[in-house]
Order: C-alpha cells, then structure tokens, then sequence
C-alpha cells in the first residue's frame, strides 16, 4: 500500500516550510510511523553526502535525522547547485548530471520528472507518511503547474496541503494554513 502524503507549501522563501516539514516528520516518527521526507527540487551551495555517496540538500538530511532513518538521495532526487547568475550544476538522485543555463534547463524537464516520480514511488512504497516540502512560493511564477517543484507535483496528485505564510507575532515565525486544496 502507498504511504499517504502530505505537502508543506509557502507563500514565500524562509516561510518556515523545512522547519515544518522537520517537526511533522519527529511528529509521525512518535507517533509509530515510518515516515521520510521528500523534496522534487532543491537549491543549494550546500549538500549533504549520503551514507552511499550521493548528494541531497542538507535540509532533507535534517529532515531524515528527524523521521529517525538515513537520508537517502530518493529523498531530494533534484539538486540544483548554483554556479553563475543564470548556471546550475544539476544533480540528479546524488549525481552529477551537467551544468546548465537557465534559458536550457526546460529542456531537461522531462528526464527530471522521471527521477521524481521514480525516487517518490520509492519511497511511498517503503514508509507510512511522506512529507513533501515544495519548493519556490506560491505566488511566484515558477508555480505553475508545469514546474517540477511543489505545486506542479500537487497538481498532478492533489494531496492534503498545507501552506505556510510569515507572521511575527510574538515571536511566531510562521503561521500555518490547513486545506484540502492548496
């Protein structure tokens, strides 16, 4: 039986998604769950080496330290290391691909989703809960549909989502919005 998901969406970048998605999976974990944490696309100068050799954003090795498990490169399949304004080196599921502008990254887009899907199938197959962290902010144009980040996942599999907004009220970093729909 696949593991039921759930998705940790933003209205921003430092909304609070990873910090979220870290306390639902020590959440799931005490509660007797075998959860694992999953990100389609990451950005990031620093990566975080797996026990197999593979790199992962360190966020999601976080995330796996807090589900009680070893991060595993199923759980970030897509790592873009920037390298100039418009060029990433692109990892995919912990190994380097190639180095691409921004202008050709597109054209990679399909390959990439075949990762995502294979690296999610994953582990769906082998945990209760998988908590998903989208990537890029709801409001910004690489939300469509068509992105291989968040909300173009949610759109293929609609799964309960949760959106995260800033809010400095006494010290709270960020508020929390539950729907059905995100």
């Amino acid at each position: 039986m696949a593991a039921k998901t759930l998705m940790v969406q933003g209205t921003g970048s430092s909304v609070g998604k990873s910090v979220l998605v870290t306390a639902l999976c020590r959440i799931f974990k005490q509660q007797g769950l075998k959860v694992a944490p999953f990100k389609a696309q990451n950005m990031s100068l620093n990566s975080f080496v797996t026990l197999d050799g593979g790199e992962i954003g360190r966020a999601q090795a976080v995330q796996a330290e807090a589900s009680g498990i070893a991060a595993t490169i199923d759980m970030n399949p897509v790592l873009l290391k920037p390298e100039a304004d418009n060029c990433s080196q692109i990892i995919v599921r912990g190994k380097p691909l190639t180095r691409v502008s921004a202008a050709d990254f597109p054209r990679l887009k399909a390959f990439l989703w075949a990762a995502i899907r294979e690296s999610l199938d994953r582990l769906r197959e082998r945990f209760d809960v998988v908590v998903i962290e989208g990537a890029v902010s709801l409001k910004e144009p690489e939300a469509r549909p068509r992105s291989i980040s968040g909300i173009g996942i949610w759109s293929i599999w609609k799964w309960r989502c949760i959106a995260t907004r800033p809010c400095f009220l006494r010290r709270i970093s960020s508020a929390v919005v539950f729907s059905p729909h995100c």
